[in-house]
């Protein structure tokens, strides 16, 4: 049960995958402590945002110039694991990356799957989302 003033899901095991707790994995990137490294840890802490239901987080590393508006996150969808395909560069000293995933759902009791071939860019030194192609 989530603690008073957390929502659901931000408590226990990180939604990423990583296997850690999700205040000390996602969590730290979700409330601007820390930034990700790399490319897949930027799509990672994206998945978990959307887990979680964290819009903010969503925009905030949306690249300026594809970034929406408003993003309004689906609450009858259910975010149930995810797996990296392929990774291309996004490492510690690039400056663009592609992450290839699987991210499963479900959404009104039915399972999904959503492929996407992602890509990123640094702005102002930091990782951010720029677009990317669903199969």
């Amino acid at each position: 049960m989530a603690k008073r003033g957390e929502r659901a899901g931000q408590v226990g095991t990180c939604p990423c995958g990583s296997g850690m707790p999700y205040p000390e994995c996602c969590g730290r990137l979700h409330r601007g402590e820390a930034d990700a490294p790399t490319a897949e840890a930027l799509m990672r802490s994206r998945y978990s945002a959307f887990a979680v239901g964290d819009a903010a987080y969503l925009l905030r590393t949306w690249h300026s110039t594809t970034r929406p508006a408003r993003l309004r996150l689906e609450t009858d969808e259910r975010w149930t694991g995810l797996e990296v395909v392929d990774t291309e560069l996004g490492g510690l000293f690039d400056t663009t990356g592609t992450v290839e995933f699987r991210a499963h759902y479900r959404e009104r009791g039915r399972p999904g799957t959503l492929t996407e071939r992602s890509r990123f860019v640094r702005e102002d030194g930091r990782w951010v989302y720029l677009d990317g192609e669903t199969r």
